[in-house]
């Protein structure tokens, strides 16, 4: 297994004063490492790379899914920012930090907006707080998305986010990682019906049209040792009855407001560019999402 790298060490030296390493799992991959590799990302460990590398022999697909998912939160955020003006935002299931990051989006538009990003890997507290050391209107916590109160009722959260306002609520591809179908629903829907009228959710799960075929990815990502729970678009669009679907509604997240402009994505890694574009000849899964309003 490989070591850490250094930021990994002295993050996680920071996360503990005593010296001692926060509960960092490295016998078994994490979902915010592994998407990190995805991206482009260096702080992962060996186990991490492993799973992905099965996974992609399975579903090749899935390096193009999770590269479309990144560049559709720019667009989402860069919306709800510009075009509705929304200037707080709550980011769950956030993971590692990386290029254009929901804060550096949305204060690109509204330079005062807040930003609460929440994760439960405690090392993504470490990567944030060095982010976000010189940013006053930004935080990072360490919680569970499926307590949904004990995280909009953290002192920091409460500190940066008016619950009076419009709330931009984000959860890109982080539902399908909660297994349990009543824990993923409360984690999508308890913020935004606790939110004030004219919040909007920006979200994406990733997910099969039929159900065969999204047990099968199950299966696979559950015997490489990662929890997670593909669902059926339709059973995503039933979760989110009641909230009005932005134009152009719930679709494969690659389709939603495409801009051949917007600024890239890192490169990936050698062993993983065998792999870019396979989605464009074979796509069994996808990332489905959109914008809603309250």
């Amino acid at each position: 297994m490989a070591e850490p790298n250094e930021f990994m060490k002295q993050a996680a030296r920071e996360y503990d004063p005593s010296g001692y390493p926060p509960d960092i799992p490295t016998d078994r991959p994490t979902a915010s490492r592994a998407y990190g590799w995805l991206l482009g990302g260096k702080d992962n460990f060996q186990v991490d790379r492993d799973f992905i590398m099965n996974l992609e022999k399975r579903f090749p697909e899935c390096l193009d899914i999770a590269r479309q998912n990144r560049m559709f939160l720019y667009r989402a955020v860069r919306y709800l920012a510009r075009d509705v003006g929304i200037r707080q935002f709550l980011d769950l299931g956030s993971g590692y930090p990386t290029t254009n990051n929901v804060h550096q989006v949305a204060q690109l538009f509204q330079p005062d907006a807040r930003v609460v990003y929440v994760d439960i890997d405690p090392i993504v507290l470490t990567h944030g707080r060095a982010l976000l050391a010189d940013n006053p209107n930004t935080t990072v916590i360490t919680a569970d998305i499926t307590d949904p109160d004990a995280v909009l009722n953290h002192p920091d959260v409460t500190r940066l986010i008016d619950p009076a306002e419009p709330l931009g609520i984000l959860l890109f591809s982080i539902p399908h990682c909660i297994p349990d179908s009543d824990g993923a629903y409360r984690a999508l829907r308890h913020p935004i019906d606790r939110a004030a009228p004219g919040s909007h959710m920006a979200m994406s799960h990733v997910v099969a049209d039929d159900q065969a075929t999204a047990d099968d990815l199950t299966s696979v990502i559950t015997s490489l040792g990662m929890p997670w729970c593909t669902r059926t678009s339709a059973t995503v669009t039933q979760w989110l009855e009641g909230l009005e679907p932005v134009e152009p509604g719930l679709v494969d997240i690659s389709t939603w407001r495409p801009d051949p402009d917007q600024p890239a994505l890192p490169d990936v890694a050698d062993e993983l560019k065998q792999y870019l574009g396979a989605g464009s000849q074979s796509k069994k899964v996808y990332e489905f999402g959109g914008v809603l309003r309250k």
